[in-house]
């Protein structure tokens, strides 16, 4: 699979290829920021097929928490791009990046220790209350 995307002004553009790790939702605490308050619509793909074709990204990373993640965004609109995770060979880009984000189906929900009332589950697809495996 190759797709393409970006931030809403169009300053920082990016291309993945490979097989997908994960597609998914979230609904962990801090996605909920990130998102505004709904799930976290991802896909997981290899880092070593992922890459900036325009500009770059600022990043920021919460320095009070153990294992905590880099939030890559644009610098000028501050569209969320991707989420690196410290030991995951992937680069988590957000749906609503793709060029086409038609492309996406979710495949299991994540998180869900953290669901919120308005929040809704995928029927008929794998729930877990933290992440698979654990």
């Amino acid at each position: 699979m190759k797709l393409e995307g970006g931030c809403y002004c169009g300053q920082v553009r990016y291309q993945a290829e490979g097989e997908p790790m994960m597609a998914a939702q979230c609904l962990c605490r801090e996605c909920q920021y990130i998102s505004g308050g709904g799930p976290n619509m991802f896909m997981a793909m290899p880092v070593a097929g992922f890459k900036y074709t325009a500009s770059q990204p600022k990043q920021y990373t919460r320095k009070d928490l153990a294992r905590a993640v880099t939030r890559e965004f644009c610098p000028e609109c501050g569209t969320h791009l991707v989420t690196r995770s410290p030991g995951l060979p992937a680069a988590i880009l957000k749906v609503g990046t793709f060029d086409d984000p038609s492309i996406f189906t979710p495949q299991l929900t994540i998180y869900t220790c953290d669901k919120q009332a308005f929040h809704h589950v995928l029927e008929g697809k794998p729930a877990f209350e933290k992440l698979p495996g654990r």
